[in-house]
């Protein structure tokens, strides 16, 4: 016998990057810093409603005004298992916001 359980729960991440444009975002790419000081990639948001990317996008600062961003050089997977990347808009890493996951992790540990 099955028991399916699917724990939730909230937890803090820096968008560093952004899919759509920073004015609209569409989704956001989260990170979160480990023990090095090193912005880690750890997942990207759903869609974002057009009134919570307004919203955000104030909040936001494109790295093109920002040197030195952490995911410079970097591309994105579109989904699991996709050999399409995404077309990512890099943000200054200043913003961080709080969001609901589940506890599923992939092969590293994201």
């Amino acid at each position: 016998m099955w028991t399916k359980y699917k724990p939730r729960e909230t937890t803090e991440a820096v968008v560093g990057a952004v899919t759509g444009t920073a004015a609209a975002p569409r989704t956001l790419l989260l990170g979160r810093y480990d023990d090095t000081g090193r912005l880690c990639y750890i997942g990207r948001t759903t869609s974002l409603s057009h009134a919570a990317g307004k919203s955000v996008a104030a909040l936001l600062t494109p790295a093109s005004d920002w040197d030195g961003h952490p995911w410079a050089g970097w591309s994105f997977s579109a989904g699991w298992g996709s050999s399409r990347t995404l077309e990512a808009v890099l943000v200054k890493p200043e913003l961080v916001v709080e969001v609901s996951v589940d506890v599923a992790r992939d092969a590293s540990g994201r």
